[in-house]
């Protein structure tokens, strides 16, 4: 019942319809708000001037006006008559509904006679504050449309349901709380009003005045009054005209414009619209079922995204966490080999320190004995040791001389960190759009998934068509069963096998390749991507590739998968997720399938530092 409020909302003063009236829009209005929205229109465009000059359009027929609106939701709040001598423009506000309200064409009357009964200005134009259509009223003013009975009716049991206040319906601006209800004249009002617009004299003092809860019993015990014909206000509706699609009287089908269309029971027409109003509600009732399984889909989804989020969040932070460490380990290990290093300088020069000064302190001895012999005066003496001492003298002098006194190590650290392949895997580092369907949406949220990132899925190595002959490897791969995106082309990457990167061997369409040139008995790692113009699919997994020994005797092939009865005999453990096979005798390869994720490549890098022996291009070929 609350969501039908709206629906019992006068769009222009925002309060529930008072005494409402059908405009030929389908819309509806309050009375005193129809009035207070009526603009003078010019007098070329009276009805009359309309019919004298031989138009037979309705004066009601709004579908010419539609081209010629005064206001509309684009304008800036100022409208001209259009197409016509310009009518005084008028700035129009706006309504607690965010509808646009004209002001009043004329001060509201201060007598006793309802808004709506009160003389209206010739050449009258109505526009509907919601569709926003124009229409010029004919002599009969707002009387010449229906009034809304069944609305009003709703209404009461509406506000009867809710046990609201009756509202006085006659106040100008916002209703005030009605203090009694005339019985004869079927209206609420509040004290100001009941004293302005119904005194107690003349014809009025013989109405009676209740409570409005009162009057609320009486007028729904009361029988409902009949509605009567606009045209011929004494006349009740007796037929339905089908092509104007309004109740007639019978006065409007002998000397009326009805006369000459189909009309049908009255009765019977009121059970085929309510048939076919009820059999419309049906399929709408279905729509606003699936709407509330939607929302309720819609707010699980947000739970949904906020905890995968929350537990994407951890696997990222784990994953990066993961990739500190290796490299916080990397970082100790080439800390131990500076330290090493530094240790290693220090002892040598410290060594030769050590050496030079116990030489010096040799030097400097014989120095000073050679410098005490030559003060002796003692010539045979002297003679007898001076050669010796000339030989050792010239023997610690070219000890000096051999190098001695250049340093054995100098104080640089002749070690450079290559850390480009590293900082290149990191800038690298990004998220793959996965091609697995969601577990949470539907088939048509995952195929509008699928239509706005289309990369190609990732390759699938055929194992039973790769082999190895001497120093070269075939392989093969195919796309998935049923992957519904195409690839322009594959490319294969192979590596050394020992933390080096991986290089391009082949790019092209086809799906086989044929590398040569390997190293003999060595291991080599190799994946497959495809692509497309819109980007490239994850890496397939790493096969790990091993070539024969280099021997002269007769090799020949032996494909993968390998009999098992020719296996070499080796003890695997349960746990184990690589199977890593050596060749049983010379000439012969096996394959080691194994798990690639995305980070290999960066853990790669992170041992890579300065690890000396590289793949060179020149040992590969496509």
């Amino acid at each position: 019942m609350e969501e039908m409020e709206e629906e019992l909302k006068c769009p222009v003063c925002g309060s529930f319809y008072r005494e409402p009236i059908i405009l030929p829009c389908s819309h509806n209005l309050c009375q005193a708000c129809a009035r207070n929205i009526l603009v003078q229109t010019p007098e070329s465009e009276s009805p009359q001037s309309r019919r004298a000059s031989g138009s037979g359009v309705s004066d009601y027929d709004y579908l010419d006006l539609d081209k010629m609106s005064l206001y509309s939701e684009a304008d800036s709040g100022y409208g001209s008559y259009g197409g016509f001598a310009s009518a005084p423009t008028t700035p129009c506000q706006k309504s607690p509904n965010g509808v646009r309200v004209f002001p009043p064409a004329m001060p509201p009357p201060a007598t006793h006679l309802s808004p709506a009964l009160a003389p209206v200005p010739r050449n009258s134009c109505i526009t509907c504050p919601q569709c926003h259509r124009s229409l010029i009223l004919d002599d009969r003013g707002l009387r010449g449309f229906p009034k809304n009975r069944v609305l009003e009716g709703v209404i009461d049991r509406y506000q009867q349901s809710k046990a609201a206040a009756l509202k006085c319906q006659l106040c100008e601006k916002a209703p005030k709380e009605a203090t009694v209800m005339c019985e004869q004249c079927d209206v609420f009002y509040c004290d100001p009003c009941r004293l302005r617009c119904h005194p107690p004299r003349g014809p009025l003092a013989k109405h009676r005045l209740v409570p409005p809860a009162q009057g609320r019993v009486s007028r729904r015990l009361s029988p409902r009054k009949v509605s009567t014909c606009t045209d011929h206000e004494l006349e009740n509706h007796s037929m339905y005209c089908v092509q104007c699609k309004m109740p007639v009287c019978y006065q409007c089908l002998e000397e009326g414009k009805h006369s000459s269309h189909e009309v049908k029971a009255l009765g019977a027409m009121w059970k085929l619209h309510k048939s076919q109003l009820s059999q419309a509600l049906n399929g709408l009732s279905d729509r606003a079922k699936e709407a509330k399984e939607f929302l309720v889909q819609l707010r699980n989804m947000v739970q949904q995204i906020q905890e995968n989020s929350v537990e994407f969040e951890a696997c990222l932070v784990a994953q990066c966490d993961a990739l500190i460490d290796a490299l916080n380990r990397r970082k100790a290990q080439l800390l131990a080999r500076v330290n090493k290093e530094h240790e290693h300088k220090l002892k040598v020069v410290r060594d030769q320190i050590s050496h030079c000064t116990v030489k010096l302190r040799q030097t400097t001895g014989l120095m000073e004995y050679c410098l005490e012999v030559i003060k002796e005066n003692d010539p045979s003496g002297f003679l007898q040791i001076s050669d010796a001492l000339i030989r050792r003298v010239h023997l610690t002098e070219d000890q000096w001389g051999k190098g001695t006194l250049t340093p054995r190590m100098t104080t640089d650290f002749d070690l450079s960190l290559d850390n480009s392949p590293l900082l290149q895997s990191i800038h690298q580092l990004d998220f793959v759009q996965m091609k697995v369907q969601p577990r949470n949406c539907d088939a048509l949220h995952f195929q509008n998934t699928k239509a706005s990132s289309p990369v190609p899925a990732t390759p699938i190595l055929q194992l039973e068509e790769c082999c190895t002959h001497n120093n070269s490897a075939t392989l093969s791969w195919k796309q998935p069963p049923l992957s519904t995106v195409p690839a322009e082309g594959y490319i294969l990457e192979l590596d050394d096998g020992n933390g080096g990167q991986f290089r391009e061997v082949y790019v092209g369409k086809e799906t086989m390749c044929t590398v040569d040139g390997l190293h003999f008995n060595s291991t080599y790692n190799a994946r497959i991507k495809a692509f497309n113009k819109t980007g490239v699919s994850q890496y397939s997994k790493t096969l790990v590739l091993q070539t024969s020994e280099d021997t002269d005797s007769e090799e020949q092939t032996l494909p993968f998968p390998v009999p098992s009865e020719r296996l070499p005999l080796r003890r695997m453990s349960p746990f184990s997720s690589t199977l890593n096979l050596q060749p049983s005798f010379p000439g012969r390869s096996y394959f080691d399938f194994r798990s690639s994720p995305h980070q290999l490549s960066l853990h790669s890098s992170l041992q890579s530092l300065n690890a000396p022996g590289e793949l060179s291009s020149s040992d590969l070929s496509s």
